[in-house]
């Protein structure tokens, strides 16, 4: 199809050459309607497109978990969760790596990006296991892979885009990522265990089991760690929606750090909003301006076409299903979670459902694999974060994290054997 390769093929010839994303994604749309003969569109219909989809409410929760992520990440916060994860595993045969997961696993119930989770906890968790004698090489690599956990289990910025823009409940798709995100946090402990049993890496003894440690670190713990009970146990009660959890969580995050441990200053406050403002400015404009892509797309008639041959394709669902995911893996290498579902949501979820495959579940493999590319060559953005942290060169940050993406792989590999991994919990839960 011509213009499948203009839309797909165009765009990516533009990022490759150094273009930033959203002017691709603008000089693409242009061209697709001129050799679609679809040029006599005014041009103002493209701001008009822009401004009537950012008045949404549900995008609204994007900046406020972003700002909650960023409040978290100033003052305490953090190291007390960290602190809580270590007494809690830290006695096991590689107990800071099982902490480091175990940590960036409630963050991620925080933050929803990956990016959030690596620099939050990153540094923390690096500087600790390097104290107690870990190998510089490993630390790096769980702490990166751990980071993918991040938009999966709520509330993930990834999950909110994809449901707004394939209709699909965010709640539901919430509940549909806790599931794997555990799944994936276990398998990630599991190769710790593996790397300590094969010598492969010299980890220090473990330390003898405290439960002093765990209630007194707990203890300090406890506020931070009930905001992930408060975002999911509020939407699955019915209290607020995703958005409405995104002013909690952030207005939480304010009280804690402001009133009850005053560890957040103004000045720390005014440049959590400033650099939630700016994150925050950068993903809405792609997401405007990619608002216009998705309409040409359906206007042309593409994605209708592709479900069509999709549809007539004699193949199981869970072999269509594995070429997704590994055309999902291969554009996460190049491209960001959320600018690789603004840009083949309106595109590949048609073609989907034509397949017979249920939403959720093909929102939550796209979602994984999509963001197994932040710790991917070349352009992973928390490859280059853990090289600002640790001081490595780039190769070498990249060899580390590799033994960590058998357990992330296989994780995406259950999942699309077991779709009810992800269907599961929000039957029961009523979605």
């Amino acid at each position: 199809m011509l213009e499948l390769a203009i839309f797909v093929g165009g765009l990516l010839a533009l990022m490759i050459i150094g273009l930033p994303v959203v002017v691709a994604i603008g000089i693409t749309s242009f061209i697709a309607l001129a050799v679609t003969g679809s040029g006599g569109l005014p041009v103002e219909l493209m701001s008009l497109r822009m401004v009537q989809t950012l008045n949404n409410f549900t995008l609204l929760a994007i900046p406020l978990f972003i700002l909650a992520a960023n409040i978290m990440n100033t003052g305490s916060t953090t190291t007390r969760i960290f602190d809580f994860a270590t007494a809690l595993v830290g006695f096991t045969k590689g107990g800071l790596g099982h902490a480091n997961v175990v940590a960036s696993s409630i963050f991620a119930t925080m933050s929803g990006t990956a990016v959030a989770d690596a620099a939050g906890l990153g540094s923390l968790e690096i500087k600790a296991m390097k104290e107690r004698g870990y190998d510089l090489g490993y630390s790096t690599g769980i702490t990166a892979a751990s980071s993918v956990i991040g938009p999966i289990l709520p509330p993930s910025i990834a999950l909110v885009v994809y449901g707004w823009l394939a209709n699909v409940s965010i709640g539901a798709l919430f509940m549909a990522g806790l599931l794997p995100g555990i799944l994936m946090a276990l398998l990630l402990m599991g190769m710790t265990v593996a790397l300590g049993a094969t010598q492969r890496v010299v980890m220090p003894a473990p330390t003898p089991f405290d439960g002093r440690e765990v209630l007194r670190t707990g203890r300090r713990a406890i506020l931070p760690l009930m905001m992930p009970a408060i975002i999911v146990g509020g939407i699955w009660g019915g209290f607020f929606t995703p958005t409405e959890a995104g002013a909690v969580a952030s207005f939480y995050a304010i009280i804690l750090g402001a009133v009850v441990y005053r560890d957040l200053t103004p000045k720390a406050l005014y440049l959590a909003f400033r650099r939630t403002l700016m994150f925050s400015v950068a993903i809405l404009l792609i997401i405007a301006v990619s608002s216009f892509y998705g309409w040409i797309l359906v206007r042309i008639g593409i994605p209708q076409a592709l479900a069509g041959q999709v549809a007539s394709i004699d193949m199981p669902t869970v072999f269509l299903l594995l070429a997704f995911a590994l055309f999902f893996l291969l554009i996460g290498c190049f491209m960001s979670v959320v600018e690789s579902i603004l840009i083949f949501t309106p595109i590949v979820v048609p073609a989907a459902l034509a397949a017979g495959l249920d939403p959720i579940h093909f929102g939550i493999v796209m979602v994984i694999t999509l963001s197994v590319g932040v710790i991917t060559p070349p352009f992973g953005n928390v490859l280059f974060l853990m090289v600002g942290i640790t001081r490595l060169r780039y190769g070498q940050v990249v060899s580390a994290v590799m033994p960590f993406l058998i357990p992330i792989i296989l994780t995406i590999l259950i999942l699309i054997a077991v779709p009810s991994l992800a269907t599961w919990l929000p039957a029961r839960l009523g979605y």
